[in-house]
């Protein structure tokens, strides 16, 4: 994880990492609210950066959240250390803190919710978004 302070006036943008399918959403914190804003394709875990870079010009994030894939009981598994390493090139290449979220249910959450096996990916990463918008502490009037 990288350095951020939440602040509610910033756009927030999230990932479920896969290795052939990144979900992408984007949220406001003063909303606290997320939106399904697409998928990446990936080659064995190699995202398209030039989508990527579309995406970060578009809607201008000031924290990456990405989603990380843990087991059942916790331990990280071969897919949660190449989502962390997806978040550190993130960073690298953007220059834009990232931070890690546990991730847990979030596909069978879409599936729920979609009705869907289909493309989920997007919506995983709204509830990944969501999850750590409730995470964040409420703003208070000065």
């Amino acid at each position: 994880m990288t350095e951020y302070l939440f602040r509610p006036a910033d756009t927030v943008m999230a990932f479920d990492f896969g290795t052939r399918k990144i979900g992408v959403a984007v949220g406001q914190g003063i909303t606290r609210s997320a939106s399904p804003a697409g998928t990446i394709r990936a080659k064995d875990g190699i995202p398209n950066w030039d989508d990527i870079a579309r995406l970060i010009r578009t809607w201008e994030p000031a924290v990456l959240i990405v989603g990380l894939p843990l087991n059942m009981d916790g331990t990280e598994s071969e897919l949660s250390l190449r989502a962390l390493k997806f978040a550190r090139r993130l960073t690298g290449r953007f220059q834009l803190p990232h931070i890690v979220m546990d991730e847990r249910l979030t596909s069978r959450e879409a599936r729920w919710i979609t009705g869907s096996d289909g493309e989920i990916d997007d919506v995983a990463a709204a509830l990944i978004l969501e999850s750590w918008f409730r995470q964040q502490p409420e703003a208070r009037e000065s």
